[in-house]
């Protein structure tokens, strides 16, 4: 076998190995694991010339052929032409799946069908506008001038690495000596363990270690990683000798190879005490439903009322109520969870995840192991994207005890199955929402009513609930609002936290019941929600007792709305408003960053085939820059012996462009480029503290952490030097950096913080032009425009990458994507064939628009942007498609076999 023009020197393939498998056992770490089914593209290669998914591609059968990688795509250390072009277009985010396109973008013939090309191969955070630029040819990278980077189309600093297969996920590294991790998992949704058997597991030759309830500590924890750890109900142990889902883990067994400990899985014997299951939240709470945890399956509650909503209802001239069902969704992160652990050569415990929280992960581990924090150290690598599903700890726990017990490195990697059946989905909710308005349009009442279903463990469950039921009803003015929702244990897979934390599933009926409200009233719904949304000064009002903490500190959401009306249809006139809200002004312009969907030049897209029927729909969504409670995050700029700076930040980089914005805010506080500034991150070692990657926190708290931290350092580099600024590698007028590096006698070095203390709201606004083929139920996007308001933009390519992988996400949701769990609460859609990610061909380009605004508590007057573009998105598509069929779709995803059955419904009942 020929590997990257080498002949391989190294054992033969195993029988049965894949190719996939056989290629990293030999160090080319860029061929990936996203699926082990051929579904994703992320192990793609060279097979003499033709691109294969190693996955599927028995190793054995390239023993005479020429293999190529990522590794070896290019010629004499030269970048091969579609590397440059990724690299260029920056047609990548977390970058996990990127090897996998280049290897299958530089295979294709000129003029071949690109989606049909494609369909093998899924990207989860780009949403495909920027794999389309790269095979196109379109550079989107500007260079940064020294001190001037904000607002700079600045590429990531990994991109030269991750076009080439030289960047480092979690599990790509050797390490001598390695043992696997394999689980035995529950195959009942409620069960008590009356035995397990573990002799001939232990006998299976190569096993080391099994680990059952027997042998775990007693220690209840959550998964969920937040600051205050008390947010969530500590209702997990290690192991449990009760299970409450089918796929929870049972046993844990490691061997010297993964075969061994599959083998020794099989191997083990549980007799089981099966006991009453509940699937339903509704039927959980009722009295005589099984019991999950302690004396009721409810886990939070949040009940409270602002005014007087009955007397609302009495002054409504229109009202409204629906019930409203989202379904669960899965994060489908191209790389899986799982952990490396090892003792280091001072005996303490390290591990290396794909987490976005190593310090809330160390913290979790110290008490549930009962070791000090001096003795842990957790880091990641590049993460393979995250959308809020690493903010758990679901294989940290286990791979540390086995590395305690048997002394030696130990791997736990799950499987694609094992993330969709055994990790946190997106909580399921049922909202009832009624609403009223007068004839003018002002709201008089809203009623809320919402259920979510927590799975069989509380991670995250109370707070996605509250969070939910914020902002969605906050970002309206109304008098009169009352909330009564519960989160709720059932007997099913745990949800957690996923994009949006709530607000895309409550968002989604309030924004229906209003579009609906501003039918009943003749009124334009981009007109109804200028008469109703939140202004400045204004207070942010909603049932519950929420933090103080949470202002507007900057307004853009009537520049999105404005940008939302330039593209709308004209409606009739409507009845002028008796309040004294104004219209949206005209938005500024030269705020458009990108192209239409299916764009004819018109600015409304592409036309309509004939018969089918044409409508528009908008919504719009608020959320806050990062969880109550504080948010912390630590930053230390030193400057370097060579006259570079470093900076060491906690945040993990997992594609949410927070790592090159870290760089941009560093060097315009330093005078100098990014380029000149290495940055050190998501490691326990590095800074003190950082909360973690999570609640949109990236820019907002740590970039402020990174701020301050640079600024004292400019400050510390003049007073040595005497000097007035800085440029890029020098004191104006005085030494270079590296002279002054020389002649003092302890690095130059500054710490910054930020608590994450008050908070600001960012805004976001859809909207969409849509077609229905009556006689299939197709649904086509002719026109998607989405509207941000992000304060200062840090760096217009990031945050146009955010903004469409965060539409295209909300697009799978609305469209396609649905985690189904059958009678016995096992879940059905264990891979991605039968889940149905949203492929290349499947996503329309995103206008995008931005408003001119400037955050006063953002750093450098910069607002969140990661999570938030989710939320509008499919209430903007139920409009469209409430506005095409007359039809009031209440329950996603849209597919097409529900929409065509909706239509002839409503054919046969008018």
């Amino acid at each position: 076998m020929i590997v990257n023009g080498s002949p391989v020197d190294g054992p033969p393939p195993r029988p049965g190995q894949c190719l996939r498998t056989y290629l990293r056992s030999l160090g080319h770490f860029g061929v990936k694991k996203g699926c082990d089914t051929g579904d994703c593209g992320a192990c793609t290669v060279h097979v003499d010339g033709v691109p294969v998914h190693s996955c599927v591609y028995p190793a054995f059968r390239a023993s005479d052929r020429s293999i190529t990688t990522i590794e070896g795509l290019g010629a004499g250390g030269d970048l091969h032409p579609v590397q440059q072009r990724f690299l260029e277009a920056q047609g990548f985010q977390c970058g996990f799946c990127t090897a996998g396109y280049i290897m299958t973008a530089a295979a294709l013939p000129s003029g071949l069908d690109r989606a049909r090309a494609l369909k093998g191969s899924l990207c989860r955070c780009t949403g495909y506008r920027a794999i389309a630029d790269a095979l196109d040819g379109v550079c989107n990278v500007d260079p940064a001038r020294p001190g001037h980077a904000v607002g700079a189309g600045v590429g990531a600093p990994a991109g030269p690495v991750i076009v080439t297969g030289a960047e480092r996920y979690t599990f790509d590294l050797d390490i001598p000596g390695l043992l696997h991790l394999k689980v035995v998992r529950s195959p009942h949704a409620h069960a008590r363990i009356r035995s397990i058997d573990t002799s001939a597991a232990s006998a299976v030759p190569g096993v080391r270690l099994v680990l059952t309830h027997h042998d775990v500590p007693a220690t209840l924890y959550s998964t969920a990683q937040h600051e205050h750890a008390s947010e969530d109900p500590a209702d997990t142990r290690l192991l449990d000798d009760t299970v409450r889902f089918a796929g929870q883990r049972v046993a844990a067994v490691v061997a010297s190879s993964e075969a061994a400990a599959e083998e020794g899985c099989r191997a083990l014997r549980v007799e089981w005490e099966v006991l009453p299951a509940v699937f339903d939240p509704v039927a959980a709470m009722a009295p005589g439903a099984p019991l999950l945890h302690g004396d009721t399956n409810v886990v939070g509650r949040l009940r409270d009322e602002l005014g007087d909503v009955a007397a609302g209802f009495a002054a409504g001239a229109a009202e409204f109520e629906a019930v409203f069902r989202t379904p669960r969704v899965q994060h489908a992160a191209l790389e899986t969870h799982g952990s490396v652990g090892w003792l280091d050569d001072d005996g303490r415990l390290v591990v290396r995840s794909s987490t976005q929280t190593p310090f809330l992960t160390r913290r979790a581990l110290c008490r549930v192991l009962d070791l000090p924090p001096s003795a842990v150290r957790v880091l990641t690598g590049r993460v393979g994207g995250g959308f809020g599903g690493k903010q758990e700890m679901l294989t940290e726990d286990l791979v540390a005890l086995a590395v305690l017990r048997t002394g030696s490195p130990v791997k736990w990697e799950f499987t694609r199955a094992e993330q969709f059946t055994a990790a946190t989905t997106r909580h399921a909710f049922t909202v009832r929402l009624r609403a009223a308005a007068a004839a003018d349009g002002t709201l008089t009442a809203m009623d809320l009513e919402a259920v979510s279903d927590t799975g069989a463990y509380g991670n995250h469950g109370p707070a996605v609930l509250f969070h939910g039921c914020h902002e969605s009803l906050a970002v309206y003015r109304c008098p009169n609002k009352r909330t009564d929702a519960h989160a709720v244990y059932t007997n099913t897979v745990p949800a957690g936290a996923f994009r949006g934390y709530g607000l895309g599933q409550v968002s989604f009926a309030v924004e229906s019941v209003l579009d609906e409200l501003a039918r009943a009233l003749s009124l334009d719904p981009i007109t109804f929600r200028e008469r109703n949304v939140v202004r400045p000064g204004e207070p942010l009002t909603a049932p519950g007792d929420h933090a103080d903490d949470l202002t507007i500190a900057s307004y853009g959401l009537d520049q999105c709305l404005s940008h939302l009306r330039s593209h709308a249809a004209p409606r009739p006139s409507t009845p002028p408003s008796s309040s004294s809200v104004p219209p949206s002004p005209p938005a500024p312009s030269g705020v458009v960053i990108g192209g239409g969907a299916l764009s004819d030049g018109s600015g409304r897209g592409a036309e309509a085939p004939s018969g089918w029927l044409v409508g528009e729909g908008m919504a719009i969504a608020m959320i806050a820059a990062g969880p109550p409670g504080g948010h912390f995050a630590d930053a230390v700029a030193t400057l370097r012996p060579d006259g570079t700076y470093e900076l060491a930040v906690g945040t993990a980089e997992f594609g949410n462009g927070s790592t090159t914005v870290h760089a941009q805010i560093a060097a315009d506080a330093l005078g100098t480029t990014p380029d000149r500034i290495t940055i050190r991150q998501s490691d326990t070692d590095v800074v003190p503290h950082d909360t973690g990657a999570f609640a949109s926190t990236g820019v907002v708290v740590a970039g402020k952490a990174v701020l301050h931290a640079a600024r004292a350092l400019r400050v510390q580099i003049l007073d040595a030097s005497g000097g007035t600024d800085l440029t890029a590698d020098a004191v104006t007028d005085g030494p270079t950096l590296k002279e002054l590096a020389a002649r003092t006698p302890h690095p130059l070095r500054a710490e910054g913080h930020w608590a994450g203390s008050p908070r600001s709201v960012a805004f976001n606004a859809h909207w969409f032009r849509i077609a229905v083929d009556p006689r299939t139920g197709e649904l086509r996007i002719l026109s998607s425009v989405h509207s941000a308001d992000a304060g200062t933009v840090m760096n217009p390519l990031q945050i146009r990458g955010q903004i469409e992988g965060g539409v295209a996400q909300a697009i799978g949701a609305a469209l396609s994507e649905h985690v189904d769990i059958n009678p016995e609460g096992h879940v059905t859609t264990a891979g991605f064939r039968q889940y149905h990610l949203p492929t290349f061909a499947d996503i329309p380009r995103t206008e995008v628009h931005l408003a001119h605004t400037d955050d006063t508590i953002g750093p450098l007057g910069a607002k969140s942007m990661s999570e938030s573009p989710f939320n509008p998105v499919a209430p903007a598509l139920a409009n469209a498609l409430r506005d095409a069929t007359g039809i009031r779709f209440t329950d996603p995803p849209f597919t097409r076999d529900r929409i065509w059955l909706a239509l002839s419904r409503h054919a046969d009942h008018p």
